[in-house]
């Protein structure tokens, strides 16, 4: 009976194990110099992700919804991924990650909205701007937004 039970939970136990795997293939950059060389060597678009990672509820929503899918990690190969983390708890980046996060804040996302996806361009240039995150209906906007914006 007990080798019975296993076996019924088998299929969900790798299931479980594969979906936490694909979750981290979205390599998603905390550093903007870095990225800026990247998009420059690939002629890509920077995706700047401005979240608070830890009092921002449409974000961990957002983050859930759209970044951990299959859909947002085809369209991410298109893009350079930068994550801008702006927590209230200061342990969760170094001194000089909040630094730099602050200052790409007052130069991107001058209002503070949170969340906030900025596409920069290769001339460090603003292509185009999506903010705010209600519901589920809104993941399909979001990638209509990425998909239009892509570099050819």
């Amino acid at each position: 009976m007990k080798n019975f039970f296993i076996l019924l939970l088998f299929p969900f136990l790798v299931n479980a194990q594969n979906n936490s795997v694909d979750t981290q293939e979205t390599d998603w950059l905390t550093d903007y110099n870095s990225a800026q060389i990247i998009a420059k060597k690939t002629n890509s678009n920077i995706l700047m992700y401005f979240t608070g990672s830890d009092w921002c509820s449409p974000c961990k929503a957002l983050k859930k919804d759209l970044f951990e899918t299959d859909q947002f990690k085809e369209v991410a190969k298109d893009y350079v991924l930068l994550y801008v983390d702006l927590p209230r708890k200061k342990d969760r980046l170094t001194p000089d990650e909040m630094k730099q996060n602050k200052e790409l804040l007052s130069q991107w996302n001058k209002r503070g909205i949170f969340p906030l996806i900025s596409l920069v361009s290769t001339e460090e240039k603003e292509v185009a701007t999506l903010s705010g995150y209600g519901t589920k209906g809104d993941v399909e906007k979001y990638m209509d937004f990425l998909r239009r914006n892509r570099k050819m």
